[in-house]
């Protein structure tokens, strides 16, 4: 059988650009990619705020995986547990996934307002959201309830991006600094709990993955497509054949936030 290393560029990128794309499931990638994982284990430590909730809520929950994993690992589904997610194929896959645990999966658009009444939730928790709203995610938890989430960063992986668009602005995707990010929850009436980030290695070990990633993660080179990008992925597949793994690095942060009792 013929090795990965010894296919050619057609045949790596055709593979990269034929995965499905649904969901939050990154199994694909073990042996072709890798990315380092921030300290603080977000979906272990969500189970266990899961397991002292009674009303929970996962916002922009993809697939699902990541709720599905929480609730594996022992954990009891909270009284009442909803999901929102606005991709349809990722609202299949969520409500196949999680309706067995007994989570309802919503249909919500990531900029709308979340469909809920004020005070509904003690924990409202996403992992990688593209956009916190800040004033719903106050308004829908409770007195006393708690935000818990991994966020992306600022120019997270933007060496593969500069790679493709070239050098970007200093203040590019500033809105996911983590002061920033404070200062909005705070401006919502939020009070921060903790708030930790990191810089995280990760390594391209062949064009397919390059491929797949930015199709699946499409904020990153936005209208990518194979056809229009193929010299700049042609040499990027060169250089990794002849000087191995192509090294980025992700930009993470755990927020927990607090939204005061009442007095």
């Amino acid at each position: 059988m013929t090795s990965r290393h010894a296919r050619t560029f057609e045949d790596l990128v055709a593979e990269g650009a034929a995965v499905p794309t649904e969901g939050w499931d990154f199994s694909w990638f073990v042996g072709r990619a890798t990315e380092a994982r921030p300290s603080w284990g977000y979906a272990r430590a969500l189970a266990g705020r899961l397991a002292a909730a009674t009303a929970s809520l996962d916002i922009q929950t993809g697939g699902g995986e990541v709720m599905d994993f929480a609730l594996g690992q022992g954990v009891k589904t909270p009284v009442l547990a909803a999901a929102t997610e606005g991709w349809p194929p990722n609202i299949a896959k969520a409500t196949a996934l999680l309706r067995p645990r007994g989570i309802v999966v919503v249909a919500a658009l990531e900029d709308a307002p979340l469909p809920f009444a004020d005070g509904t939730f003690d924990l409202v928790s996403s992992r990688h959201p593209v956009s916190p709203q800040w004033p719903e995610i106050a308004r829908v938890l409770q007195p006393g309830g708690t935000y818990f989430a991994q966020h992306v960063g600022p120019r997270s992986v933007f060496e593969l991006v500069e790679h493709f668009l070239g050098p970007q602005p200093a203040g590019q995707s500033s809105d996911r600094r983590p002061e920033r990010e404070r200062a909005d929850a705070e401006a919502a009436g939020l009070e921060i709990v903790d708030l930790r980030a990191e810089r995280l290695r990760v390594e391209f070990h062949d064009i397919a993955a390059v491929v797949h990633f930015l199709r699946k993660v499409v904020w990153m080179v936005p209208g990518f497509t194979v056809e229009e990008y193929e010299p700049r992925l042609r040499s990027l597949h060169q250089r990794i054949e002849a000087e191995g793994p192509f090294v980025a690095h992700s930009s993470r942060h755990l927020f927990v936030a607090r939204k005061p009792s009442a007095s």
